[in-house]
């Protein structure tokens, strides 16, 4: 068997799945005065997601974190499906495999941490930020040369879409 790589295996790719901290967000938790914790995330990794979900693609969160304003901002970039404080995010996967009649090979997903770590064994093309952790690192199909919050969402997305072609479109979306 051929084994294709990662630019081969973008041209399969229905499906973009997104951990939250260290992947969307750069990882570091300010506390705000009401007990919130704050997170930094870039304009163009979420330009990139809204922008996949209007080409067609399921753009889906699962991760262990919770925030209401995180999730707020997620909604309003069209994310498919948002799934915070998660323990267990394969069992997740499978159930939006399932749902969403998904084969692995269609599916990139980023991760960060440890607890990743089973689902980056089981998707198509497993995906992390340059900050990710060494275990992520040694399963991932490909590291962006971006960290997290920084660019490492739209890097993965950007890429794929070109290789679609449905990066540079007519109506281009404005606010992100």
């Amino acid at each position: 068997m051929i084994k294709l790589s990662y630019k081969q295996k973008l041209k399969k790719v229905t499906t973009f799945i997104f951990d939250i901290d260290g992947v969307i967000t750069d990882g570091v938790l300010m506390m705000h005065p009401s007990g919130e914790f704050l997170r930094n995330m870039s304009t163009r990794d979420g330009y990139a997601m809204r922008k996949a979900s209007a080409e067609g693609f399921n753009v889906f969160i699962i991760s262990g974190g919770e925030s209401q304003s995180m999730r707020k901002r997620l909604e309003y970039l069209d994310v498919t499906e948002i799934f915070m404080a998660v323990g267990d995010k394969l069992s997740v996967y499978k159930t939006l495999k399932e749902k969403y009649n998904l084969k692995n090979k269609e599916v990139i997903f980023m991760g960060d941490d440890i607890p990743d770590y089973d689902l980056m064994n089981v998707v198509g093309i497993p995906t992390c930020p340059k900050d990710a952790c060494q275990e992520i690192k040694d399963v991932a199909d490909y590291i962006s040369h971006y960290k997290g919050g920084k660019g490492a969402v739209r890097d993965v997305i950007e890429q794929t879409l070109k290789v679609h072609k449905k990066w540079l479109t007519k109506g281009q979306l404005q606010a992100n």
